[in-house]
C-alpha cells in the first residue's frame, strides 16, 4: 500500500504562482511514475503532469498541452516527494489537484491517463481568480 498526501493548494490571483507537494509513504519501492491530475466542478479528471521516478528514464516528465511552459514537475526520491511548480496561473487552472502513483511500469503514452494510476491522494484545492 502507498499513501499520498498533497499540500500547497491556495487561492491566488491570475498570473501568480503556487507549488504543490505530494509526499508518498508506505511501500514506495515499486512506484515508478507519479502524476498530478486536476478536476474542476462538472468536468472529468484530467492529467496535468507526470514524471518517472526510477529506472533509466527517471526524471522524464510529461505535460498536458494546456500547462506546457507554465508548470514544472519534479521529484525528490530521498524525501519521496513530487512537486508541481505552477507559474502564470490562469482561472482555467482552478480545480482540485490530485497526486497519484503507478505501481509498476507505465508507458509514456499512458502517464497522463487517470485509469493507469493505482494510488491517489485526497487532493488540494487550487483557486485562481481573475
Amino acid at each position: 500500500q502507498v499513501q499520498l498526501m498533497e499540500s500547497g493548494g491556495a487561492s491566488v490571483q491570475a498570473g501568480g504562482s503556487l507549488r504543490l507537494s505530494c509526499t508518498a509513504s508506505g511501500y514506495t519501492r515499486s512506484n515508478n511514475c507519479m502524476g498530478w491530475f486536476r478536476q474542476a466542478p462538472g468536468k472529468e479528471r484530467e492529467g496535468v503532469a507526470a514524471i518517472y521516478t526510477s529506472g533509466s528514464v527517471a526524471s522524464s516528465a510529461f505535460y498536458a498541452d494546456s500547462v506546457k511552459g507554465r508548470f514544472t514537475i519534479s521529484h525528490d526520491n530521498v524525501k519521496n516527494t513530487v512537486y508541481l511548480q505552477m507559474n502564470s496561473l490562469e482561472p482555467e487552472d482552478t480545480g482540485m489537484y490530485y497526486c497519484a502513483s503507478i505501481w509498476g511500469r507505465a508507458a509514456a503514452w499512458d502517464v497522463l491517463k487517470p485509469d493507469e494510476y493505482n494510488y491517489w491522494g485526497q487532493g488540494t484545492q487550487v483557486t485562481v481568480s481573475s
